[in-house]
């Protein structure tokens, strides 16, 4: 929980000052809660249940009514709603009207609809009807019946249009909201339009709702973060309420924020609340400023001698005291140092993982020592005038395993989350691969949580990728192979005894790619869990 009305970065509420969030959250008319709508979040639910949980039971030691509007269903489903509430329809019956819904939405709901149903809560329907909602995508509000205008539809000259689509005086949840669609020409305006019906309709039914209903009851709305954060220009619902209703009777809390931002003397808050789900972590901006600058100042350290990928980190809230920590503990040591300042892969991995040179040098130890050994046994006599070849198989053995142990180790990428400044060309590849962890079994850092389709897609990905490793390494130890026979045969033929079958290239190329891609990469991926799951003690002393 994280207070947004300081000056500054959201200040986290310790637990001693939670007594004082709720009292002023009863002290309100009106409770907003904003669900995420870029990437909607089944966590939001969960934290919205216990919130009207909470304040239904301190509602009820004190005498008020407490009621629940939802944005997600449309105003005209009001009667089946109430035919709800009365036991009349069950939820199966409702459901059938929720039809425009994603399939799991209904699942995420229920939970908080059968609660309010069976405690008494009144649900309040005050979406915008799906017709106007796509005529006014499609056509505007010009679109619209002259009846369809007047009830859902601000008045000219009410001033909630003009200055809508200012890019300048937007909230951050706007310009991200925008930063898919052109901010200017017909698109954008019509979705702006489309905002503005909305907005428009809420605040009407929760005026009514308020002005109708129990003077001391409270209302709590669950709507778009988009819809209810504070704005310079007044946009919004709680502006628009704020002609009736005095602002301290408002409070804003958004649920499970992306991002957060530092508010500048003179600025309008974002919200009143930040408001995180224990299963989901604050992974934007949430971590202890005073912490990091603590840490900082005991190594002795400046942030701009920090490389840019950590810079940036801070700057987004990404960097943990804990990884900060890591790096500094990890430039004690000169050979790691040079690593993790000029090669950034190292830096990402020994972040992740303080341990992975210690896994790579046993790997390699281990590589480089049987393939000799097995040469030998092969050559005999031969080895040493054979040496060329042992050299190119071992090298061979040794590259391969280089990557069977660097391109499933886990990493933390704080560049790849900074840079939203990609091409559209690449925004399909950074769709699929940006999201999957590094290996089947990798923790979830920096907020990141995979489900069980990522982590399977993750060793698919990953087996291709060794399979490319060892197809190329193959082809190039044969090639390598074949160029040291001829350049043999020309300087040293009495060396030669016989004619040396050639290798197939392709074919062993093949075969390996395919060891690799899967025999390989699932005892690697499988090894993983052993060095930091399933052996922790010996992991930490490798």
């Amino acid at each position: 929980m994280y207070d947004a009305t300081v000056i500054g970065e959201p200040q986290a509420v310790g637990k001693d000052a939670r007594g004082r969030v709720w009292e002023k959250l009863m002290a309100a008319r009106v409770v907003y809660l904003g669900e995420a709508e870029l990437v909607p979040d089944r966590d939001d639910r969960v934290l919205e249940l216990e919130i009207v949980r909470k304040l239904a039971a301190r509602c009820a030691d004190a005498g008020r009514t407490l009621s629940l509007s939802l944005e997600a269903f449309p105003c005209d489903l009001q009667e089946q709603l109430n035919q709800f509430m009365d036991g009349r329809i069950n939820g199966n019956n409702l459901r059938l009207y929720t039809s425009h819904w994603a399939p799991e939405r209904w699942q995420e709901y229920e939970p908080l609809l059968n609660y309010c149903r069976d405690n008494g809560i009144k649900l309040i329907a005050c979406g915008t009807p799906l017709e106007v909602v796509r005529t006014v995508q499609a056509e505007g509000i010009k679109g619209l019946s002259k009846e369809q205008r007047k009830s859902y539809a601000p008045p000219a000259g009410s001033g909630f249009i003009s200055g809508f689509t200012s890019i300048s005086g937007r909230s951050l949840i706007d310009k991200t909201s925008s930063s898919r669609v052109s901010p200017f020409g017909p698109s954008s305006y019509l979705s702006a339009q489309a905002r503005v019906v909305d907005d428009y309709t809420m605040s009407q039914i929760i005026m009514k709702e308020i002005s109708t209903g129990d003077p001391s009851g409270m209302l709590v709305v669950v709507t778009g973060a988009s819809h209810v954060m504070y704005g310079s220009r007044g946009i919004g619902v709680p502006a628009r309420i704020s002609k009736k209703m005095q602002k301290k009777k408002q409070v804003v809390i958004l649920l499970d924020p992306e991002r957060q931002g530092i508010r500048r003397e003179g600025e309008i808050p974002v919200a009143d609340l930040l408001w995180y789900s224990a299963a989901k972590p604050c992974s934007r901006n949430c971590f202890d400023r005073a912490e990091i600058a603590r840490v900082m100042n005991a190594a002795g350290r400046r942030r701009e001698a920090l490389p840019q990928d950590i810079q940036k980190g801070i700057d987004l809230g990404v960097v943990s005291p804990e990884i900060l920590q890591n790096f500094f503990d990890l430039e004690k040591y000169p050979v790691v140092d040079e690593l993790i300042h000029r090669f950034q892969g190292f830096r990402e991995r020994l972040l992740a993982d303080p341990q992975f040179l210690n896994r790579l040098a046993i790997e390699e130890g281990i590589s480089i020592t049987t393939a000799v050994l097995a040469q030998y046994e092969k050559r005999k006599g031969r080895f040493f005038e054979e040496i060329d070849y042992v050299l190119t198989d071992t090298i061979r053995g040794s590259v391969v395993d280089f990557f069977t142990v660097w391109l499933p180790a886990p990493t933390i990428s704080l560049l790849s989350i900074a840079d939203n400044g990609s091409g559209e060309s690449l925004e399909l590849v950074r769709g699929l691969l940006g999201s999957l962890p590094d290996n089947a079994f990798q923790k979830g850092i920096v907020g990141q949580n995979w489900d069980i389709n990522q982590r399977f897609a993750s060793v698919l990905v990953g087996g291709l990728k060794l399979a490319g490793v060892g197809f190329v390494s193959s082809i190039g130890a044969g090639v390598a192979s074949d160029v040291l026979y001829a350049a043999r045969r020309v300087l040293s033929p009495t060396s030669i005894e016989a004619e040396r079958p050639r290798a197939p290239i392709w074919k062993a190329a093949s075969v390996y790619s395919g060891f690799l891609g899967t025999s390989a990469n699932l005892r690697y991926q499988l090894q993983l869990v052993c060095y930091q799951v399933a052996c922790p003690v010996i992991y930490d002393h490798i």
